[in-house]
């Protein structure tokens, strides 16, 4: 793990877009810009963007700049293999759409109790320790979304785990359903590494409340997103921070303060506390927008930007969140056009009760005129 040069990394699921391709000519800025500033851990899976991500990697990335310049990290999703004979065809093909004949970094991905009984049944830590010895990774690791208890239960039955991606930030770490304070010491305890996801809670740390937003701007001392992001690389043990930058503003403004990371200070320390206590008072629906939800759904239903009209409206209380309803559902699905299929929740990292969410959402932007 040597290569690693700072704790900060380039989360690959947020490029920028253009309609529905991601604008390769803006990654390619940012991915430049990035090295130039001395980064270079680069974090990428299959279903990232519908399949997209890993060719902008190729396309941005490997073709572009020297193997040894930069760290990558790919991983094997349970959703593209059924059984073992599927795992070697799904990463070979995983290096081709890359462009690099090994990945730094393989991670299990997702691992909650039901998918790493499907990754056992077919054997997926065994084939992924074969490709190790064949020099195709250089590390494995796991991304994980379930409680301490099966995170202890991973590491313990494979103990060649060497790292752990976990969600991590300030409004998850005591959140009983995430368990991020929980699972971040289970890994203390294995003595593995940890890979930071979601900081900034899909953004939604970034854009926050105004009376929260306030308690920060009283500290002078940058954005929301910044003490965020702070505040996870602060821990112990925390090898990478991960943020999905979606333009190169934004990865100015990361990479200014990481270049020369501090951790918070004891007045952060409480700024964060009380933004806490004041997001939780809005009881905000968790998603962390990752939309893997959106590809399966049988009714088109745009799920994350309807809950995230849902928490505007509870955070700000204007027209605008109605006006944003009605763009989504534009050619979309309603959040009434739910069937209750489950997909969606089969596939949720928060392990949302998404049907029933929905049913609040349509509550509450679909009402009937008296």
């Amino acid at each position: 793990m040597d290569k690693i040069k700072k704790n900060f990394g380039f989360g690959c699921m947020r490029f920028p877009m253009i309609g529905e391709e991601v604008d390769e000519k803006q990654v390619c800025q940012m991915v430049d810009y990035f090295l130039e500033q001395g980064f270079n851990y680069f974090d990428t899976a299959r279903g990232y963007i519908s399949g997209k991500s890993e060719l902008a990697i190729k396309n941005c990335l490997t073709s572009r700049h020297p193997r040894e310049s930069y760290i990558l990290t790919d991983k094997l999703t349970g959703n593209f293999f059924e059984k073992e004979e599927d795992i070697r065809p799904l990463f070979e093909s995983q290096l081709k759409r890359c462009g690099v004949e090994y990945f730094d970094f393989y991670l299990m991905h997702a691992q909650n109790v039901e998918k790493f009984e499907k990754f056992k049944k077919c054997h997926a830590y065994e084939t992924a320790l074969k490709f190790k010895e064949e020099g195709k990774i250089r590390h494995l690791g796991i991304s994980f979304h379930d409680c301490a208890e099966v995170l202890d239960q991973i590491l313990t039955e494979y103990p060649q785990v060497e790292v752990v991606q976990l969600q991590f930030n300030y409004i998850d770490y005591d959140d009983p359903a995430v368990q991020s304070g929980k699972c971040y010491e289970v890994c203390r305890k294995h003595g593995k590494p940890v890979i930071v996801m979601e900081p900034v809670r899909g953004g939604s740390l970034a854009n926050l409340p105004d009376n929260a937003k306030a308690v920060f701007d009283e500290l002078h001392g940058g954005s929301p997103a910044t003490y965020a992001i702070r505040y996870a690389a602060g821990f112990p043990g925390i090898m990478m921070v991960l943020s999905g930058m979606s333009t190169i503003d934004q990865m100015k403004e990361n990479l200014d303060f990481m270049k020369d990371f501090r951790p918070l200070d004891e007045k952060e320390t409480q700024a964060v506390e009380k933004v806490c206590e004041i997001i939780r008072g809005k009881k905000l629906i968790s998603c962390t927008e990752c939309r893997y939800c959106v590809d399966g759904c049988p009714k088109k239903i745009l799920i994350p930007d309807l809950f995230d009209c849902m928490n505007a409206k509870k955070m700000y209380q204007n027209w605008n969140s109605d006006h944003y309803y009605e763009i989504h559902t534009n050619g979309h699905g309603k959040a009434s056009d739910c069937i209750k299929c489950g997909k969606c929740e089969q596939i949720c990292p928060q392990q949302l009760k998404i049907r029933d969410l929905l049913c609040d959402v349509a509550a509450e932007f679909e009402k009937k005129e008296a």
